[in-house]
């Protein structure tokens, strides 16, 4: 009894001292939309900010009611309260990177902008800002009004330090069909030359059985590639990887170097998957984020 009392007194004092002492890891804003399902947006970029050892902030910019492979309804909220978060996050958070997803309208990207502009106004030095630009669905309906994807390309992609587009996304913002790893080069070093900062097209939908990347930056082009995972239908991975490329910048990687752990990162995410049959006997399947 006596050692066990001893040993139970010795655990205490641990956890007592364990709740006393700090610990202090990089900080991450991420912006964008809640998904109700949790693969996506905020809830994913949160999952995959904890699994690479970063303190995860959120501002909520609008309430997705979906399950993968549909989408019920989009409900934003006021542009004024996007921004009240994110200013009252950068003025007691030591953020390290920022990333944006879906931002829903023109309001809401001008105030995020407006947000971001007056954090770089008063830093010592601008913090990375990752935009990925939710503009159109996996189905490819347009998810913004035109006059926002105006606002975007005139407030919000000055401040950025990569956007990343999917090939829907590129193919809206340049006008023009992409179809092949040729068309990616051209649409990239036009969307570069054209928003004066890098450019990571995703090409994960093209043919074949390599999912590739290109990074376009200072003239010159990476490539990214991992294996296509095939049956698995997954929603989040565009959410995933921004949100792990910003977690790598605010830990102090450089831009190539953090796209590479991410693209390493969603790749074992999708291969290591959830599924559940959902009661109409459909197939539901969801990323691995904590692996």
């Amino acid at each position: 009894m006596a050692k066990q009392r001893n040993r139970r007194s010795a655990a205490s004092a641990k956890l007592r001292r364990g709740r006393q002492s700090a610990a202090t890891i990089p900080v991450a804003l991420s912006i964008a939309g809640s998904d109700s399902s949790a693969g996506a947006g905020i809830q994913a970029d949160l999952k995959t900010f904890s699994a690479l050892g970063v303190y995860g902030l959120t501002a909520v910019t609008c309430i997705v009611a979906e399950v993968p492979g549909k989408v019920s309804r989009i409900e934003p909220v006021s542009a004024r309260i996007v921004r009240e978060q994110i200013e009252v996050l950068v003025k007691n958070f030591p953020i390290g990177a920022i990333k944006t997803g879906l931002l829903c309208s023109a309001e809401i990207i001008s105030a995020v902008a407006k947000a971001i502009r007056s954090m770089h106004r008063n830093s010592a030095s601008p913090v990375p800002v990752v935009i990925d630009p939710v503009i159109v669905a996996t189905s490819g309906d347009p998810l913004v009004e035109p006059a926002a994807i105006e606002t975007y390309e005139k407030e919000l992609f000055p401040l950025a330090s990569l956007i990343t587009p999917n090939l829907n996304e590129a193919e809206r913002l340049l006008g023009t069909e992409i179809k092949d790893r040729q068309a990616i080069r051209r649409a990239g070093k036009r969307l570069e030359r054209e928003f004066g900062t890098a450019i990571l097209v995703k090409g994960g939908h093209l043919e074949g059985d390599a999912a590739l990347d290109l990074l376009f930056i200072g003239g010159k082009v990476v490539e990214f590639s991992a294996p296509k995972a095939f049956g698995v239908a997954t929603h989040g991975t565009g959410c995933t990887y921004s949100a792990a490329i910003s977690a790598g910048l605010a830990s102090g990687l450089a831009l190539e170097e953090a796209i590479r752990r991410a693209k390493k990162f969603v790749a074992e995410a999708i291969a290591q998957h959830f599924r559940w049959t959902s009661p109409s006997g459909k197939k539901l399947d969801a990323l691995r984020h904590l692996l």
